[in-house]
């Protein structure tokens, strides 16, 4: 169900980059060694990572969608500020960094209008874009789509067409598409970046995948993805994937341990290739640059879906 979009004027694919904003402490590969109760407690680093960021944005004239969290917005709104004002477009990553599928979704209606008004109050702009918690818009919680609409959200970012042991929906279609929700409202979306090579299906996203991957392989996926410059691809990371210094958390297991921290010391300087590599722009930008069919794809045909 690939879509079919025309490259932008400039030859040169306009990809879109997108900032996860949460703290180390955050993650859901750490969420069985600290508690949320705990967070107010840890140091924390989110807004000097983030502003590295956007140091390293403007030095390569590159607009980027940050997903803002709520807990973190309520507590740095001058942080939220400074994003807007350098240019960036503003996005949702819902309150409390919670699992969706692990939410009701009366909890999941109040945390995402709580974070959404945070949001707008802060930088006095509409915020329409969403990202969930780990990419937990799965087949299980595809209802939220419909609080999304209903909270005034248009786009979302949040499927992942992969199979992973906490997110994914391995069918979705791995280009931008509209998906009609269970209660008939349309959202674009904008899903994570895969590669297929010998049959199988490769992430290529960023995140762990664009720290653990060999740079060269890294880029090559991601090329492959976009069809050699065809397509528009994402790409993601969080701040703190660029702080190697960040306080470590040995009890968690090993593998947690490998997920979390595997080359967070090389982890700035292959963002600087990435951006001299392939063009960036933010989410919506890198959508309206190109004319995607009109595929839509119902909330239930994707339930369906093998």
């Amino acid at each position: 169900m690939a879509t079919h979009p025309r490259r932008p004027a400039s030859g040169r694919v306009l990809h879109a980059m997108s900032i996860d904003v949460e703290d180390y402490f955050h993650v859901a590969a750490l969420a069985r060694v600290v508690r949320p109760e705990q967070w107010d407690r840890l140091p924390s680093r989110v807004e000097a990572n983030t502003e590295r960021l956007l140091e390293l944005f403007a030095d390569q004239g590159v607009r980027s969608t940050f997903f803002v969290l709520g807990w973190v917005a309520e507590r740095f709104p001058s942080l939220i500020r400074r994003i807007a004002s350098a240019g960036h477009e503003v996005a949702s990553h819902g309150y409390s960094h919670q699992l969706i599928y692990r939410q009701t979704p009366a909890r999941f209606r109040d945390e995402t209008r709580r974070s959404k008004q945070l949001l707008e109050d802060i930088t006095g702009t509409p915020v329409t874009g969403y990202r969930a918690a780990s990419y937990s818009i799965t087949r299980d919680s595809l209802w939220a789509l419909d609080i999304l609409a209903e909270c005034g959200f248009t786009w979302d970012s949040s499927i992942f067409p992969i199979r992973h042991d906490n997110y994914g929906i391995p069918t979705a279609p791995r280009q931008p598409f509209l998906i009609e929700t269970a209660g008939g409202q349309v959202l674009r979306e904008f899903p994570l970046t895969t590669a297929r090579v010998l049959g199988l299906t490769i992430p290529a996203a960023g995140g762990g995948y664009f720290r653990q991957f060999p740079y060269p392989l890294f880029r090559a996926l991601f090329s492959q993805a976009s069809g050699a410059g065809a397509q528009p691809q994402m790409f993601y990371l969080h701040p703190w994937e660029i702080d190697p210094d960040q306080p470590r958390f040995n009890n968690a297991s090993w593998f947690s341990r490998f997920r979390h921290y595997t080359n967070l010391d090389r982890c700035e300087e292959r963002l600087k290739r990435l951006l001299r590599d392939f063009r960036f722009g933010t989410v919506t930008e890198s959508y309206n640059a190109y004319r995607p069919d009109s595929h839509r794809l119902s909330a239930a045909e994707m339930v369906g879906m093998t």
